[in-house]
C-alpha cells in the first residue's frame, strides 16, 4: 500500500523501505484545515526533523481542491508507521513558560 508515493518524489526517496524494498506502511497522524496553512507548516517542520511525510484530500476533498483551490474536509498528513510516535511528539510543542520570559 504506498497511497501514491511515488508522486511525492524527494519524500519517497526518504520513505523508509522493507526488508523486500516496498515502502513502509503509511500511518495517519493528524487531519488539519487548510486555511491557516497548518498542513505546509506541519509538513515543514516534519521535514526539518528528517520525518517524511504526504498529504491526502479525504472523502472528495481531493475535487474541492481543483475546483477551489482547497479541501472542505481538510488534509491528512501521513508518515511513516515506525515515525508516527516521533512525529506525534513533535507535534505536541514546547511548553508555554519555557522559563525564558519569567517575569515579563
Amino acid at each position: 500500500m504506498s497511497f501514491g508515493l511515488h508522486r511525492f518524489g524527494q519524500d519517497y526517496e526518504a520513505w523508509p523501505k522493507g526488508p523486500d524494498g516496498e515502502p513502509e506502511e503509511p500511518a495517519l497522524l493528524l487531519n488539519c484545515s487548510q486555511l491557516d496553512m497548518q498542513a505546509e507548516m506541519t509538513r515543514s517542520m516534519l521535514g526539518a526533523y528528517g520525518i517524511p511525510s504526504f498529504s491526502r484530500y479525504p472523502g472528495d476533498g481531493a475535487f474541492g481542491k481543483v475546483m477551489i483551490g482547497m479541501s472542505g474536509s481538510g488534509v491528512d498528513i501521513y508518515v511513516p508507521k515506525s515515525r508516527l510516535e516521533e512525529a506525534q511528539e513533535l507535534l505536541k510543542g514546547v511548553p508555554d513558560n519555557d522559563g525564558l520570559q519569567e517575569g515579563i
